[in-house]
């Protein structure tokens, strides 16, 4: 008549036992929204995915540490009336399969990499083919795709906060440890600063990190941005092949399509370009004291909303939403083609297979910096 007690105590502490030890490895540890399948269990606690919002009087935005994305922001338009003016989705959970990269920042090495690979110091090193034949904005588990840390957070005239993630030697096949950080922050009226810097550990790496927010200055559920008008600061553009890949040659705007020096619909001669724009500008202004330089303009002319980009990279990739299709976003509206339009400040695409191109590579102990400034009016 012992037996079964004592079985039933055996099996008892059995079950403590295992229940413990895959506790202490972070079996079973999960974030609010499930995300614990990007990471691999650790005995160290795992970064937990928030929402954080900055505000300033009628001027606001909300940021979530799952790819360091900016999830909305709202500001007013010339008669008062105040809209979410990025694209983006209504629950965290719908970005971890997202592939627009809503409000993202994109990284190791945004943009595309030809084939894949590239040659480093002797070396070739092979990545994750996401994007027809090429590797796109860092592959398939990009820094869109990991929890990042919240180090900071301020309150006050301008609030701001600070997030932080350490990309792993060998992560989506890119060498050395990397160390980065990205700042938000209401630097002013209607004033948005992103702050992105990446400090290369132990090897040498390329690094190009991009900001990729959708705008529609309408509102983010006002339908196409073909009535935008746009201003790019560049007389040149990086011309693609096929696969949107550069060619390596440089192409002057001027009596092309892709002139935007002065300010233009964005759909005047959209037709002329096949699925829409997505290139490389080469960003012609000159920097102020701050190094940085204007990069462009664009007006609604609907809502008087418009916005202001600077900004101390060589290039901006003007996309036009091109491969938006039929995606369900925010509030149940369905984003299509040209809904929004991305400006991403950038190194040139596949610069590291292009040898007159800007170089991107980070020697270990050297600082990536890229600063950027939003400023909007109505």
């Amino acid at each position: 008549m012992s037996k079964p007690p004592l079985l039933l105590a055996v099996c008892l502490l059995l079950a403590f036992a295992f229940f413990f030890f895959f506790q202490s490895i972070g079996f079973f540890h999960a974030t609010n929204i499930g995300l614990s399948a990007f990471s691999a269990p650790r005995r160290t606690a795992q970064p937990q995915v928030g929402i954080y919002e900055l505000r300033k009087g009628d001027f606001s935005l909300k940021i979530t540490n799952f790819g360091a994305t900016i999830l909305s922001l709202f500001l007013p338009d010339s008669k008062g009336n105040v809209a979410d003016v990025v694209l983006g989705y209504d629950r965290i959970a719908h970005y971890i399969n997202d592939t627009a990269y809503f409000g993202a920042l994109v990284g190791r090495v945004a943009n595309r990499i030809a084939g894949g690979h590239f040659l480093l110091n002797r070396k070739v090193y092979k990545l994750p083919i996401n994007s027809g034949k090429n590797t796109l904005h860092g592959g398939n588990r990009g820094f869109n795709k990991v929890i990042w840390t919240v180090k900071e957070k301020g309150v006050g005239e301008f609030p701001y906060i600070t997030l932080y993630y350490h990309s792993f030697d060998g992560e989506e096949g890119f060498p050395g440890d990397l160390d980065v950080y990205v700042t938000y922050k209401i630097s002013g009226p209607y004033e948005l600063t992103v702050n992105m810097n990446a400090t290369a550990k132990n090897k040498a790496t390329p690094v190009n990190l991009a900001q990729h927010s959708y705008w529609n200055l309408g509102g983010h559920n006002n339908g196409v941005i073909l009535s935008h008008l746009i201003q790019i600061f560049a007389t040149e553009i990086t011309p693609v092949d096929d696969n949107l890949i550069p060619t390596g040659s440089f192409q002057k705007v001027a009596g092309t399509p892709y002139d935007f020096r002065e300010p233009t619909s964005v759909g005047s001669r959209i037709d002329q370009i096949p699925g829409g724009y997505d290139v490389n500008y080469v960003l012609s202004s000159l920097p102020n004291a701050h190094g940085m330089r204007k990069v462009a303009l664009v007006q609604d002319p609907q809502s008087g909303r418009a916005l202001a980009l600077w900004a101390n990279q060589p290039g901006v990739q003007f996309y036009s939403g091109n491969f938006l299709n039929n995606v369900s976003g925010k509030g149940g509206h369905v984003y299509g083609q040209h809904n929004g339009l991305c400006l991403e400040t950038q190194g040139f695409p596949d610069a590291v297979n292009h040898y007159n191109f800007p170089s991107q590579i980070v020697n270990p102990g050297q600082v990536y910096r890229h600063d950027m400034l939003f400023r909007f009016s109505f």
